[in-house]
């Protein structure tokens, strides 16, 4: 059973804590948090999920994702959520999400990171992931016109592959 922390629509903590499954009220928000591991050839480690995964089973998704629980920062629940599905320690608690996308049942951080990772060493969470590969951005938008990829907006993806290695949206590090 995973319980989750509820927030307001400011991402302030309530007090209120609610299991997974349970129906939120219209103002209740949870907190996912999503990592995209990129390699210096600037290709995503993407996982392809379980096929008895409740939701896009057998699909291709970014490098892992989860809500946080109970208790967890984002950061923690990002280091916690790479751990379990992949088995790759990695501290997130000097870093912010590079974005936070707000969705209706709350907010989901994504964790930009350039990380090598040998893919034989990985140790993959069998109730979560079949697979893991190294794919290009237009790889990934391949695999989302032949409906294998998760069918996020054609835009995120170009998106998630032009922050990865900057924090907001100005081309140029510093003001004139």
């Amino acid at each position: 059973m995973e319980n989750w922390d509820v927030y307001d629509q400011h991402r302030n903590k309530t007090g209120k804590i609610i299991t997974r499954g349970s129906e939120m009220a219209h103002d209740e928000y949870h907190v996912v948090v999503h990592v995209c591991i990129f390699n210096k050839q600037g290709e995503m480690l993407i996982q392809q999920r379980q096929p008895f995964k409740v939701g896009w089973p057998n699909y291709w998704d970014v490098s892992c994702g989860g809500s946080a629980i109970t208790g967890d920062t984002s950061q923690q629940a990002a280091a916690r959520e790479l751990f379990e599905e992949l088995g790759i320690w990695y501290n997130f608690e000097a870093i912010r999400p590079q974005l936070t996308i707000n969705f209706e049942r709350g907010f989901d951080d994504y964790y930009l990171i350039e990380h090598e990772v040998n893919l034989k060493e990985l140790v993959l969470q069998p109730e979560e992931v079949q697979a893991v590969k190294w794919a290009s951005k237009d790889e990934i938008l391949q695999m989302m016109q032949e409906e294998t990829f998760i069918p996020f907006y054609e835009h995120f993806i170009h998106l998630l592959f032009d922050m990865r290695h900057q924090y907001g949206t100005l081309t140029k590090s510093s003001f004139k």
